[in-house]
């Protein structure tokens, strides 16, 4: 017998590991990128910070395509700090050229990365939106200030729709070899209420599904209902009660490589995440001849992984630095 709800999984993706992924969106993107990275896929993850909204992530897509650095203009002070209303508050600094260096160069690696990217996987956290009072313009980010600044609304279906569907038609045609995986967060957002949350979850859902028939390049991966049905319960839970906890993060990315990856793909990403864990270890001892051991086996293991798979030196130099390997 079987005690749990089993979610029935898209088909027909076929996700490769040499393939470039970008992933937009929730906290929950943060968490599948930093696996996707051990696993040595080539991603990149949130050039504009952590996103929740479908406007703010639309606007995201759509400032890449564009190719236009941000200006100091753009930028605002509040609280001894300099803002963009865009990110997320980790490009925040007190110097304003700092925040904006930092801005743009995220930006810059972000629009390369996304021109010659093959998947996208967009992920929505909330359809309540915050809205500046005096421009009426979609945060992406209060940055903690009074929310008399702001005024808040639940986006309309119609709205979330409407914006992706003329950002997806550009994106296409700007890259036209890219495919797109939308999914919803399944962190709770209890700030809205019980209710208030899942009235905003129903509004992305509903919105991702007419999306998803819109265009065979489009495809949407329940997250949201694995979590909800095959993980109904707590011990899935990390200790605010809120957000998954990192078994369940994990559960969701074998389901993800199930419903997602090629065979091949699969085979290659978990010979990859060996790998990972070998060049992340750390000798206990100190011993010279320990430390020189470990490195040359690490270095072996990834000639022998680049034997097999080329397209890997670019990863494993971004990731462990070309004086680790020599490669």
């Amino acid at each position: 017998m079987e005690f749990r709800t089993i979610v029935d999984l898209p088909k027909g993706l076929a996700v490769e590991h040499d393939e470039p992924i970008m992933l937009l969106g929730s906290c929950f993107s943060d968490n599948i990128g930093e696996r996707l990275r051990r696993a040595l896929f080539r991603v990149d993850v949130n050039p504009f910070g952590t996103l929740y909204n479908p406007a703010s992530i639309a606007a995201a897509v759509r400032r890449l395509m564009e190719n236009r650095p941000y200006s100091e203009a753009e930028l605002f002070e509040f609280g001894g700090m300099w803002h963009s209303f865009d990110h997320h508050s980790k490009f925040s600094c007190a110097d304003r050229s700092m925040a904006l260096q930092k801005i743009n160069a995220r930006y810059e690696g972000g629009v390369q990365f996304l021109k010659t990217a093959r998947w996208l996987i967009v992920t929505f956290g909330t359809a309540y939106a915050y809205c500046l009072s005096d421009t009426g313009a979609v945060a992406g980010n209060c940055h903690k200030m009074p929310a008399s600044c702001f005024s808040r609304r639940l986006l309309p279906q119609r709205d979330i729709v409407d914006n992706w569907l003329a950002t997806l038609a550009c994106l296409h045609e700007w890259n036209p070899e890219l495919k797109a995986i939308f999914t919803v967060s399944p962190i709770r957002h209890l700030a809205d209420g019980a209710h208030g949350n899942q009235l905003s979850k129903s509004t992305l859902l509903l919105a991702i599904d007419e999306l998803s028939r819109h265009a065979e390049w489009i495809s949407y991966f329940p997250a949201f209902e694995i979590v909800m049905d095959e993980l109904r319960d707590y011990r899935f839970y990390a200790a605010d009660m809120v957000h998954p906890s990192d078994v369940a993060v994990d559960y969701v990315m074998e389901r993800f490589s199930e419903a997602c990856f090629s065979e091949s793909a699969r085979k290659s990403a978990k010979e990859c995440e060996r790998f990972f864990k070998l060049a992340s270890h750390r000798p206990l001892s100190a011993d010279p001849s320990v430390v020189s051991a470990l490195r040359e086996k690490t270095r072996q293991s990834a000639f022998s992984l680049l034997e097999k798979m080329p397209y890997l030196r670019f990863v494993l130099k971004e990731l462990f630095g070309d004086e680790l390997f020599d490669i």
